[in-house]
């Protein structure tokens, strides 16, 4: 072994301990002054009535009727201004779906609390959360969330689901979470790692994240909420919900509108959403029916170029210029879910739900004025979805030990058509047309094997069915100017593919417990890693990329001690296969085995009654581990990030301030796998909110990245010019003024 490769070993080791071990030390002290507490004991399990089990797997502690067998966290309903974000371990809820994992929750209270304006910068406050953003941030319209460092392609590693059902879709362009109205939201559950695999399936590498919508069920009679506000780059944003109850009817509508011009030139945004739920709950029987649309119109402003051999530096001279004034990315979606539950006998429910989604999207990429038409680019794209996922949840005894069982059956159906031109009208010279089947069977079991540990087990088999063609229509004189596509080979594959998990957590006592998992899991690529898209896709290409996999191992710890909680784990990944684009032949291969490892802690504190005090850290390294880059960093990962917030309620609910702060570190730019050019530089800001209700009226004021910092978290290497590189620069300090109220 060489000298330079233990070095890095004893590096990785230290790193790893010491920020596992620091924040156990720093337990000590308020964990002293609760030593007198009596041993949390788990009571035996219980059989209720059917609850609305439609909308997640991984289930909340704090939910009614879960049998749950964990000690709840006191959350308050509200979620109105004087709330105080929830306390525990990660300053939210863990949620015992799948046992061994790290987990969290963001409740409806915590965002209406939060000073970030976006869902991504929400959810970026959970430690192991970096954000990616191209498009200027305005509303964060295709900001990605990445869980555990992929980067680049974060969008297709952490899958997103709504109301426990899959919103990942089989396009590159992932979840735009900005299409989803925020006071729709109940909460936000985050499981960290390749576990969720095993209950979702694929492109849960990094993580899951499930976003339950509020359902407007058990409420008064009838009530409604309007809100508008106005902000900086001629931001204008309304929102109205309202809800009505009537007997065990109930229904709900959430909708939102935004505009803005954007920080950049060509950075325009204008976006209406809604969601609609008609539900029907008896002790016996629920039903429901949810409808949702989107509609974005998003001007693309491009990158700035920065290279020192000719003196070119457009982040100094012209930061919020273009050089793709004409690009743009429309987008267009409709989605309808359907689903009931129903009681087979006492602790045995039968979730039936299934679900039709619509996606249109067209995209040009015309360049700087001037251009030369042959390398305008086109594209219009056709994505459906059909999906039906019955399963049980069977809650039992087994030889005396409480056990729950969730097992069951997941069909998704796409079809999608792509065509790739270089006019509007024009004959498309690709027209990509691609099929995927996939059929998954899984089985989740949680066993307490003594009152104070669980112990859990499960596994997924998957068949994945593939079909595409492409269809070809070169111009008629392209053999002459040598400009002549390749027709990509026809697919018809079918592969299977399994998903494994192992968890426990063990309760020492009511304050102090320790979890671990090991877990396997795998990814399919998706349509655009077939076929490719933007402005140079490759007239090469190969349909049949190899399917990604995973292990994972990890361990932690959670405290809870009287006002003080916290959550740490260290964590390894080994993966194969992982599916990369390259930037200099613009086609998507598969990578040298890979590796991520590292910790996460969060912490929170209620220093009083009005004061709620948390922070988070993480540390990840994102390495490749063989292959011509063994030891290098992968792009776009930073080593360590961390965040910090406070709320406090100055005068009852009155007055109420919330701040902020979120860091990222340096990371390696995209096509810098070499790890020869600059880094990305290291930045935070801080973020602060005002605000206030009186009777039935209610207000806020915000600023957004207070200090003015200048950065920028995309760039991406030049292949041939040493130090040259295109950055994606953000908005500096913001300002929002919102106003509202209820009837």
């Amino acid at each position: 072994m060489s000298p330079i490769f233990k070095a890095a070993l004893r590096r990785r080791s230290f790193w790893l301990a010491s920020s596992f071990v620091v924040p156990v030390l720093s337990m000590g002290i308020p964990a002293a002054g609760a030593q007198q507490a009596p041993a949390d004991q788990l009571p035996p399990i219980e059989i209720t009535a059917p609850v609305d089990e439609t909308r997640t797997r991984a289930k909340p502690i704090s939910d009614e009727g879960s049998g749950s067998r964990r000690a709840t966290p006191g959350i308050s309903p509200s979620s109105g201004p004087d709330a105080l974000p929830t306390t525990d371990a990660t300053a939210n809820r863990q949620f015992n779906g799948i046992v061994g994992s790290s987990s969290t929750v963001i409740t409806a209270a915590d965002i209406a609390r939060s000073p970030a304006l976006t869902i991504q910068e929400i959810i970026a406050q959970t430690p192991g959360v970096q954000l990616t953003t191209l498009y200027g941030g305005v509303n964060g319209a295709g900001t990605t969330v990445d869980l555990r460092g992929f980067g680049a392609f974060a969008s297709s590693n952490t899958l997103v689901l709504i109301n426990g059902r899959r919103f990942n879709d089989l396009d590159l362009q992932g979840v735009d979470l900005s299409t989803i109205p925020r006071d729709s939201i109940e909460r936000i559950e985050i499981t960290r790692g390749n576990s969720g695999a095993v209950l979702y399936g694929d492109n849960a590498i990094g993580g899951v994240i499930n976003i339950v919508t509020k359902a407007g069920a058990g409420g008064p009679p009838v009530s409604m909420r309007v809100e508008s506000g106005i902000g900086t780059f001629g931001q204008l944003t309304g929102s109205l919900s309202t809800a009505v109850n009537a007997g065990p009817w109930s229904t709900s509508f959430y909708g939102n509108g935004f505009k803005s011009d954007g920080y950049r030139a060509n950075n325009t945004l204008d976006q209406i959403s809604g969601i609609g739920d008609v539900r029907y709950v008896t002790s016996g029987f629920t039903a429901y029916f949810n409808l949702s649309g989107d509609d974005q119109q998003l001007r693309f402003p491009g990158p700035r170029t920065v290279d020192p051999s000719i003196g070119l530096n457009q982040l100094v001279t012209d930061r919020s210029g273009t050089n793709t004034p004409f690009d743009f990315g429309n987008k267009q979606g409709a989605n309808a879910t359907g689903g009931f539950t129903r009681s087979l006998w006492n602790g045995a429910d039968l979730i039936m739900d299934g679900g039709y989604r619509n996606k249109q999207t067209q995209a040009g990429f015309l360049g700087a004025p001037g251009g030369d038409p042959f390398f305008f680019s086109f594209v219009n794209a056709t994505l459906q979805t059909w999906s039906l996922t019955p399963r049980l949840n069977i809650k039992n005894s087994i030889m005396g030990l409480p056990s729950t069982i969730l097992t069951g059956v997941d069909f998704y159906d796409y079809n999608y058509v792509q065509d790739h031109r270089n006019a509007p009208g024009a004959i498309p010279i690709h027209t990509y047309d691609l099929s995927q089947q996939s059929l998954g069977v899984y089985w989740l079991q949680t066993i307490g094997v003594l009152p104070t540990t669980d112990f859990s087990y499960g596994g997924r088999i998957q068949r994945t069915s593939v079909g595409a063609r492409d269809i070809l229509n070169n111009d008629p004189g392209c053999a002459a100017e040598f400009s002549c596509d390749t027709q990509a080979a026809p697919l018809d594959t079918s592969e299977v593919n399994h998903a494994l998990h192992i968890g426990i957590e063990h309760r020492f006592n009511e304050i102090f417990a320790i979890f671990g998992r090991a877990a396997s899991a795998f990814r399919t690529p998706n349509i655009d890693e077939r076929v490719g898209v933007g402005p140079f896709a490759s007239p090469t290409k190969d349909f049949n990329l190899r399917i990604q996999t995973s292990n994972d191992v990890e361990g932690g710890f959670r405290v809870k001690a009287g006002m003080f909680e916290m959550q740490s784990s260290i964590y390894n990944m080994d993966l194969t296969n992982e599916i990369h684009f390259d930037p200099v032949n613009f086609v998507d291969t598969n990578l040298d085995p890979t590796r991520r490892y590292g910790s996460e802690t969060s912490a929170s504190l209620r220093a009083s009654d009005t004061v709620l005090l948390r922070g988070g850290f993480a540390y990840i390294r994102a390495i490749f581990r063989e292959g011509p880059f063994a030891g290098n960093d992968i792009p776009l990962v930073s080593r360590f990030t961390a965040s910090a917030g406070v709320s406090w309620n100055i005068w009852q609910k009155y007055l109420v301030a919330d701040a902020t702060v979120r860091y990222w570190g340096t990371r390696r730019m995209d096509n810098d796998q070499a790890n020869t050019q600059g880094l990305i530089p290291a930045n935070a800001t801080v973020d602060f909110k005002l605000g206030g209700e009186y009777q039935r009226f209610f207000w806020s004021l915000s600023v957004n990245n207070l200090f003015n910092a200048l950065y920028y978290d995309y760039a991406i290497a030049s292949t041939f010019t040493d130090g040259r590189f295109n950055a994606y620069p953000l908005p500096g300090r913001t300002f929002m003024v919102k106003a509202g109220a209820t009837f």
